[in-house]
């Protein structure tokens, strides 16, 4: 299914977008050819084909680059504290601004 002239003008509206002269041609013809290939990666066979999470797995050994989950700073809720105007429990008061 092509899209045609008038449909570009309405995704261009719904979109907010404000195509210039020769433009709205432009994008037709490259909407269209996106949706030829997707058109054609719809007839590749992938029966059998287990799904990857990136693509690089493909071609090279890829692992997750996470670091490890160790704790590399200790919390210094008290030292932050030390200057602040007033503390209670652990928390900062501030004045009521909304009555």
């Amino acid at each position: 299914m092509a899209l045609t002239l008038i449909d570009v003008k309405k995704i261009a509206q719904l979109a907010r977008l404000e195509l210039a002269a020769g433009e709205d041609e432009r994008t037709l013809i490259e909407l269209n050819d996106f949706f030829d290939l997707v058109a054609q990666m719809q007839l590749v066979n992938t029966d059998g084909i287990e799904p990857l999470a990136h693509p690089i797995e493909q071609i090279q050994d890829a692992h997750l680059r996470l670091r490890a989950d160790t704790v590399t700073e200790i919390p210094a809720r008290d030292e932050y504290q030390r200057n602040a105007p007033a503390i209670q429990d652990g928390l900062y008061l501030v004045p009521k601004v909304i009555e």
